[in-house]
């Protein structure tokens, strides 16, 4: 790379870093004073005009410093890329442990890694729950919890239980209840949810239509619990003080942002789309609302039993990305290899 090329970005990645510190438009005396100090002065305002005529900065006004622009952003990620692979999250045994202790419990493990999450970054963390119609039933129970109230319980063959808590407005006893759960066993065990939700369970209906009301209600129930069991839904965790930023100062750009957390469709979709690496950055046009423009979307997918799901942070444009990224990268490549198919394994003390 040429010498005033490599200067030009070591200018944009100054601008970036002092814009993400103090939120504030950066002036050339400021970048000679801090960073640039081995320039001169006129050289460091003919490179600010030249990253300006590039569209990667901008001017909000006439004797006002300059701020990253959209593009800006992008090419300073591209900068500091390379970076990345020698910063390491120093809390990954924690994170193993953690995912060791709940290995029955993935919610609860991913609850405490959204909370930790939330609580290195001062921004809003969001778990995507794993995307269960990929694996295979391995058995299903049901039990009666209350009246009119049935607890479905549904293994994978990963690992993973999901339970569901479905009413009833028919009568159902024990000796009917376990009959038709060892029916059930016999017919979808071994079966993909997918199916299971989307096809099997449709055909039993339908082939039974005139036959036993119980049968035909029980079905009925257990399809609503497969569907929701296979929906992919995001959750939030986040103390108020992500909301104390300068970028949140308006009502209107609160509102843009709880429009944009409420759309988790929107999210789950653009996530699918733009899976690239370990850590993908979503931010402007990325985004299909003008009004989510002024936010990123940082996450990483990780498995669980190789069941997929997402996880990350939703912040305003000027974030911490020399932070947030290793950390997503370090967080998610954590979950992966410590819940791989037989890698987790309690450890119990010799005193046990």
């Amino acid at each position: 790379m040429k010498k005033n090329i490599a200067r030009l970005f070591h200018t944009l990645g100054a601008l970036v870093d002092e814009y993400i510190l103090n939120c504030e438009p950066v002036s050339s005396r400021i970048l000679n004073e801090k960073y640039m100090t081995d320039i001169s002065s006129a050289t460091l305002r003919l490179d600010l005009l030249k990253l300006e005529k590039q569209n990667l900065i901008s001017q909000p006004h006439t004797s006002a410093g300059r701020i990253p622009t959209i593009s800006g952003y992008r090419r300073y990620l591209e900068h500091i890329a390379p970076e990345h692979k020698n910063v390491r999250y120093e809390r990954m045994d924690t994170l193993r442990e953690l995912l060791v202790r709940n290995y029955k419990d993935t919610p609860r493990a991913l609850h405490y890694i959204m909370q930790m999450l939330a609580h290195e970054t001062d921004q809003l963390s969001f778990v995507a729950e794993p995307e269960v119609s990929s694996g295979y039933l391995s058995r299903l129970e049901v039990f009666a919890i209350e009246e009119q109230k049935l607890l479905f319980l549904m293994s994978l063959d990963s690992g993973l239980d999901k339970t569901v808590i479905m009413k009833c407005d028919y009568e159902i006893n024990e000796v009917q209840l376990k009959k038709l759960v060892r029916y059930l066993n016999d017919e979808l065990v071994g079966q993909r949810v997918y199916e299971i939700s989307n096809k099997v369970l449709v055909e039993m209906r339908e082939r039974r239509e005139n036959e036993s009301d119980l049968l035909s209600n029980f079905l009925s129930e257990l399809h609503k619990a497969f569907i929701e069991i296979s929906d992919f839904f995001i959750h939030y965790d986040g103390s108020i003080k992500f909301l104390e930023q300068p970028e949140f100062d308006s009502k209107e750009a609160i509102l843009n942002f709880m429009n944009m957390i409420q759309r988790q469709d929107v999210l789950l979709n653009s996530m699918r789309r733009n899976d690239e690496g370990d850590v993908t950055i979503l931010m402007g046009e990325d985004f299909i609302d003008p009004k989510w423009h002024d936010f990123a979307l940082i996450y990483g997918k990780y498995e669980v039993f190789g069941i997929p799901g997402y996880l990350g942070v939703l912040t305003p444009l000027r974030a911490e990305y020399r932070k947030l990224i290793p950390l997503i990268r370090d967080v998610t490549n954590t979950i992966t290899q410590t819940t791989r198919k037989g890698m987790v394994v309690p450890k119990w003390s010799k005193n046990e």
